[in-house]
């Protein structure tokens, strides 16, 4: 009925190894380690597939019980980033860990300390002592191998130290009817579709294709699941959209900082000479009152050949 589930970071190769997570948990009733996995580091992606494999194996609990850690919980402090957000965060503390247990309808406990689940850190203790040895013993150096040695050494670990339950039948639920694996166990966000009916989450960029349904899906806001395969795909009301990779947008060009080439920076360019290259005098300019100036108007402007258009003045009485 309650798993405790949590991450140790140890030198688990030796002294001249790497430093990796051993992600897991343990049966609160019986001490047995339904399954468990090495981690670069401790993340939601390596409890993702360790809660999968889990439900493949024995089931589903009812309930988790885990510490505060980010991957469990979203903290106060930590700031909230459209991006990122998750499907069914309506409090902004939703997880992509904790939004999967509360769609398969597991509960969630968090402990206040470690000695709370004292249970697996015993564990991990036990591990550090006797899988150290083995992993050691093996000369595994890559992490397919550590957890090949892992897997070998956990049926051995559960037959020799696990203990029979007060009521032998168990209690893990089994996989709900009609739930899709790869819906639950994968990162959710919200994105809105843009006017060129394409979505974008990180580096992957995909463009929705029209349906018997709707021709156009531009302003309609979709999930995007990230699978744990890397596999990227688009839900909207519960319906896998049909998506291709969205074609390359052309860069916009904008003005660059920087010096310009004709001007110095804080100067105006300088004015044209007045004298063409090569010339002797610089050109004479017109005289004032002629073809236009202030003054009279020339002898061929149009005013002198079309005498009607000459504006009249009074002429002074005698």
């Amino acid at each position: 009925m309650l798993l405790q589930a949590d991450g140790s970071r140890h030198l688990w190769l030796g002294p001249s190894g790497p430093s990796l997570t051993l992600v897991g948990g343990v049966d609160d009733a019986t001490g047995t380690v339904p399954w468990a996995l090495f981690r670069e580091q401790e993340d939601a992606h390596g409890y993702l597939l360790w809660l999968w494999r889990v439900s493949q194996r024995v089931g589903l609990p009812h309930a988790l019980y885990l510490d505060r850690h980010s991957i469990h919980e979203r903290h106060a402090a930590d700031p909230l980033v459209l991006s990122e957000q998750v499907v069914g965060d309506g409090d902004g503390r939703t997880t992509q860990f904790s939004r999967a247990l509360a769609e398969l309808g597991i509960t969630r406990i968090l402990a206040r300390s470690p000695q709370a689940k004292g249970r697996i850190e015993r564990l991990w203790g036990t591990f550090q002592d006797r899988l150290g040895s083995e992993l050691r013993l093996a000369g595994a150096r890559p992490l397919a191998e550590a957890q090949a040695v892992l897997e070998a050494f956990l049926p051995a670990f559960t037959a020799r130290f696990a203990v029979p339950a007060a009521q032998p039948e168990s209690a893990y639920r089994p996989w709900p009817a009609g739930l899709v694996a790869e819906t639950v166990f994968c990162f959710k966000y919200l994105r809105v579709v843009g006017s060129d009916n394409t979505v974008q989450l990180g580096e992957h960029r995909l463009q929705l294709l029209p349906s018997r349904e709707r021709a156009s899906s531009a302003r309609v806001q979709v999930e995007v699941h990230e699978r744990l395969d890397g596999s990227v795909v688009v839900y909207h009301r519960g319906w896998c959209v049909a998506t291709q990779p969205a074609p390359a947008t052309a860069p916009q060009l904008r003005a660059r900082k920087g010096a310009r080439v004709g001007a110095r920076a804080g100067h105006m360019a300088p004015r044209p000479p007045s004298t063409p290259p090569g010339a002797g005098s610089p050109v004479a300019a017109p005289p004032r009152g002629v073809d236009g100036f202030s003054g009279r108007p020339a002898a061929s402007h149009p005013w002198r050949r079309f005498p009607a258009l000459v504006p009249r003045t009074k002429s002074r009485s005698s």
